[in-house]
């Protein structure tokens, strides 16, 4: 009992003050006022001395104009001749009903009819938002206080669309967010009387979207990082080798390419990557460019060594000279017997020409000397 006394007091405390505006000049008006607050009622456009007003609540009257007087002493109300505008204060339920107004001017009498309704204003808004399994969102949203509450929702702004929802309840007081939706969520409460909004950003619930083709299936669907098992791939590939060599007449030169494809997957909890599409079609196309380079450097390796064993092949101009060995013999002229001395010692050496003209020699005097040539590579 004294929460719901409590509570009564909050509403009637932030409704004080509040004023709502009706237009009855018209027959058939519907009007709301706050509970607790004021509600104006404007019933005609001014008031003349010559015409008489009456409002009645049921079969009660309320006010009653004469010569510009109330004869009617209500300390809630008061009526301003000037502008015809009734004012009402201090609503409580049961000023609801349905009024009556009658215009006497001479002996004619018009009438209107009017309908008060006392709603309690909202006082306050409070959202609550939860995961779900499959990263969409519920937002909820309740009111403090209020009768009838209508809710409205917007996202930075803007009414949200069908395409960011996943569902609305019949009440319309909670929603669910499809799961890439995030920004700043706001929900108003209002009804006739009052209008009370809450905002609050809302981010995803940390989900990524998984768009690949596993074992010839296409998988699509948001999974969380932490759970995937869909669509993992790796992280290293298996290692290919190009090896190409060369062998010379004293090196052997091998070149070693290593080919490394690496794929890494960034579980980001609040945004999403995904494997391009357009690098799995091509990744055939980009591998044989791949072995054509590699293809490429193995040929010119291979060129460049056997250049080089070409070269190292041809002879120098040392090697152009040539060489002769020379066997000579020396004889002896026949004279007086000289005692035998030792035999000479003939001595072989290895002399170098060079490509000049030779010139010939001629021997003096009767000397003779015989030579015997051979010409050697």
């Amino acid at each position: 009992m004294k929460a719901v006394v409590g509570l009564l007091v909050l509403i009637l405390g932030v409704s004080h003050g509040l004023e709502t505006y009706c237009d009855c000049r018209e027959d058939g008006a519907q009007c709301y006022g706050p509970l607790g607050g004021t509600v104006v009622l404007h019933l005609i456009d001014r008031a003349l001395l010559t015409q008489r007003y009456k409002l009645y609540k049921s079969s009660i009257i309320i006010l009653n104009m004469r010569n510009n007087k109330n004869l009617v002493n209500e300390t809630r109300s008061s009526f301003n001749v000037s502008d015809g505008k009734f004012r009402l204060n201090n609503l409580i339920r049961n000023d609801s009903d349905k009024y009556k107004l009658e215009i006497q001017d001479g002996s004619s009498i018009t009438s209107r009819v009017l309908q008060l309704t006392i709603q309690a204003p909202v006082s306050s808004v409070r959202l609550v938002s939860e995961c779900l399994s499959k990263g969409e969102k519920r937002v909820s949203c309740s009111a403090g206080g209020g009768d009838s509450p209508q809710y409205s929702w917007t996202l930075a702004g803007h009414p949200l669309k069908d395409t960011e929802l996943l569902s609305v309840n019949t009440k319309n007081d909670s929603i669910t967010l499809k799961q890439h939706v995030s920004g700043v969520v706001a929900c108003i409460v209002r009804n006739n009387v009052s209008q009370v909004s809450k905002e609050e950003h809302f981010s995803n619930c940390g989900f990524i979207f998984i768009n690949c083709t596993s074992n010839g299936t296409q998988i699509s669907q948001w999974v969380f990082p932490a759970n995937n098992t869909l669509c993992i791939e790796s992280t290293t590939s298996p290692t290919t080798t190009y090896e190409a060599s060369t062998v010379g007449k004293e090196t052997d030169n091998k070149v070693t390419i290593n080919c490394t494809n690496i794929t890494s997957w960034n579980q980001n909890v609040t945004h999403l990557h995904r494997v391009d599409p357009w690098f799995i079609k091509h990744l055939p196309i980009m591998a044989g460019a791949l072995s054509a380079l590699v293809l490429l450097l193995v040929v010119g390796v291979a060129v460049i060594c056997a250049q080089r064993k070409k070269t190292s092949n041809q002879p120098t101009d040392e090697d152009e000279q040539e060489l002769t060995y020379a066997e000579v013999k020396i004889k002896q002229r026949p004279g007086p017997r000289i005692q035998p001395k030792a035999e000479p010692q003939v001595e072989y050496g290895q002399v170098k020409f060079s490509k000049r003209p030779r010139q010939t020699c001629e021997p003096a005097g009767d000397e003779c000397v015989y030579a015997k040539v051979r010409k050697g590579r």
